[in-house]
Parts: structure tokens; sequence; C-alpha cells
């Protein structure tokens, strides 16, 4: 089996980057014969075409994607299968994406919106977003990283850290969670919110509304919003130093960083729907928060990114979901339940690590897209 694998590479920070390359990481490991390439680089993927002669070229991304993704190594008689995520309403290429065999998607709850938009599900195959469980370990209290990465965030040993992470906070349920904590501020022991974000201009106004919320519920001196740059190397002592990783998010097709967090032996607080169903276990691994409302809409404006002119209207026949929201007390009773006892954060810290090594670790995801690839496509 030849396998050209497309993504951002060499790899940034970013999720998608990170799945691609620990997909092509896994393969090498086991032997495959694999190269990786940047999704963009028209140029080079033609290269790697004329003389590697892929069977398979998988391309890590959305929709939207499908002109880097699909058709360009059709173009030269490749075959493409695209693993995509979710990103909002599928608005093109449904026909381009039907002719496939095979379509790769990261969660069951990608696949149903993906088949809501037209995809036919008899060819959609999961599989979820690997881990590299060597790197996000679970550390003792007391590892001198971990205790650099909390007196750097100004937080002693004796207070509970509860992280977030994201491209922005509020897509990720900081609202929600900032909510949950002025209700339990003065019961709860000792605690910080960290937010830790990426600095880029959407983020900056987003990042001004949320700390706005902070200061109106009064817990502003609890929370603290980090937008440095920072690389992967980092995260494990980042996801290390907290107690509690929460990640309520309003829309979510996998959750890369719920299952870090695991993988680091730490407990979850999520919420019960998309792709966190198919990471977390409630009660167990984690504690997932009810919905309390979802976001429609009636109809979107789309345009060239879209492949439509300039704001091309588009209705719905059914409203379209397009946002979640955790119940707030939901959320609330779930953290108080783990800042007052530390032995049930331990033991469902290393439930979840076990969870994520046997399920999520990039390997067996690895393995699981060879298996995928003889059963479907019958390339060996």
């Amino acid at each position: 089996m030849k396998v050209l694998v497309l993504y951002d590479y060499p790899p940034s920070p970013g999720g998608l980057a990170t799945q691609g390359d620990l997909l092509y990481r896994g393969l090498i490991e086991m032997g495959i014969d694999a190269h990786a390439v940047h999704f963009e680089s028209a140029m080079e993927k033609e290269w790697y075409y004329r003389w590697f002669e892929p069977n398979v070229v998988v391309g890590v991304g959305y929709w939207g994607h499908t002109p880097q993704l699909v058709l360009h190594p059709q173009r030269y008689g490749v075959q493409p299968v695209p693993w995509l995520v979710a990103d909002g309403y599928i608005a093109n290429y449904q026909e381009i994406l039907n002719a496939l065999p095979l379509i790769l998607v990261t969660s069951n709850w990608v696949k149903e919106m993906y088949i809501r938009d037209g995809i036919s599900g008899d060819k959609i195959e999961v599989l979820p977003v690997g881990c590299d469980t060597d790197t996000f370990i679970p550390y003792k209290k007391d590892d001198p990283k971990i205790l650099a990465v909390r007196d750097a965030l100004g937080i002693p040993p004796d207070q509970l850290m509860i992280l977030t992470i994201g491209g922005d906070a509020a897509s990720k349920g900081a609202q929600e969670v900032m909510q949950a904590l002025s209700i339990i501020d003065t019961k709860a022991p000792d605690w910080k919110y960290i937010c830790k974000v990426w600095p880029q201009p959407r983020t900056k106004i987003q990042n001004l509304a949320d700390i706005e919320m902070a200061t109106h519920l009064g817990i502003e001196k609890n929370v603290t919003y980090a937008t440095n740059t920072i690389s992967r190397n980092f995260m494990p002592y980042l996801i290390g130093a907290c107690d509690i990783y929460a990640a309520p998010s309003r829309l979510e097709g996998f959750g890369m960083p719920q299952v870090e967090a695991g993988a680091c032996g730490k407990p979850v607080i999520g919420i019960k729907a998309m792709g966190m169903l198919d990471t977390l276990i409630h009660g167990e691994t984690a504690f997932l928060a009810e919905i309390a409302r979802k976001i429609t809409l009636d109809e979107v404006i789309l345009g060239d990114e879209s492949g439509f002119e300039d704001k091309h209207r588009v209705k719905f026949t059914v409203p379209r979901t397009v946002d979640y929201r955790a119940n707030v007390h939901d959320i609330a009773n779930y953290l108080m339940t783990l800042m007052t006892d530390p032995d049930l954060r331990e033991k469902m810290g290393k439930a979840a690590r076990k969870h994520v090594v046997e399920k999520f670790d990039y390997r067996v995801v690895a393995k699981r897209f060879v298996q995928i690839m003889n059963q479907k496509l019958d390339i060996r």
C-alpha cells in the first residue's frame, strides 16, 4: 500500500495539521510506504503522483477543501479519500463527494451532518482523530515542569486549575463554564479558570466579550486568558498543570483537546452531544452536561468560498442546527462534584487515560485506516 497524506504540512499547532501528521506517523511506524505533502501545494502533489504513484491520497480538511483534496488527485487519475471534519452546512460539492467510493469522517455526529446535507451514508466510514499517548501523559503535581506552568499562570499548588483550550474560548463553552463558576464561586474550593486561545483578530474580539462577561459575573479576578503563541510540545504540560479540563463545546466534530486531556489523566466536562458522544464516557471519564438549547438557522448566505456567486441565499426546508449550548446548572453541579473530590478526579482521570490509549492512540487509528482501505477499497 502506498499512501500520500495531504494536510497542513509541515504541521502547524492546529487541529487539522495534527490530525494528518499523526496518521502519517502511524502509517510510517507500521511500515506503510507513505509520504506527506501540503494539501495546497499543487506542484509538489503532482510530483508525488508522477513518481510515487500512490494507491490512495487521503486528504484532511472539510468539505470546502474538495478542490484540493478530491478534484486535484482525480485530475491525475489517483484515488482520493477525503478525511473530513464538520464545518456547518455542506453548501456545495455533494455530487462530487457522492461519486467517491469512500469518505472518512471524524465522528458519528459528523457522519450524521454529511448525510443530513445530502451525502450518501453507505460510503462514509468513521475514523477518529489520533492522539500521541506517548507525549500526552499524566504528570505528578510536583513535577518541576508542571509547577513551572502553574507558577507562570500565577496558580499556587493548593489552588484548583480549570482549563479550556481553543481557537477562541467561547466556541468551547467558556461562557457557559464562567456562568457555572459564578453560581458555585462562594461554595467551591479556591479556583482559577484558564482559557488558552490562539492570537488572531477574531479571537481578540471574542476575548474582550468573554472578559466583559467575567467582570459582569464578578469572577474576573479568577479568570485568565492566555493569548501567547505556543507549540504543540508545550500542550501536554499546559494540560498536565490543570485539575479539570472543561469544554462543553458549542460545536465539536471530534474534540481533540478533550481526548488529549483524557490522555493526561484529567477528568473532562463536556456536553452530551456531537463528537463528544464518541470520545467521552459520561460518569466514567467525563461529565456531560445536557443540551440547554440549540441555535438553528432557516437560511444561509454564501459566496465564492462555497462555489457560488456572492451573496447566494440558501433556504432550508428544515432549520439547521449550527450551535449548541450546555446546561449551565449541570456544569456547575459537575464542577462542584469534581472540585470537592480529589479521589474522584484521580479515578476518572485514570479511566480517561485507559480509554484514550485503547481507542484513540494514533497507532490504533493508523491500523484502523489500513483495515478500512483493505475492506472498502481492496487496497493492500
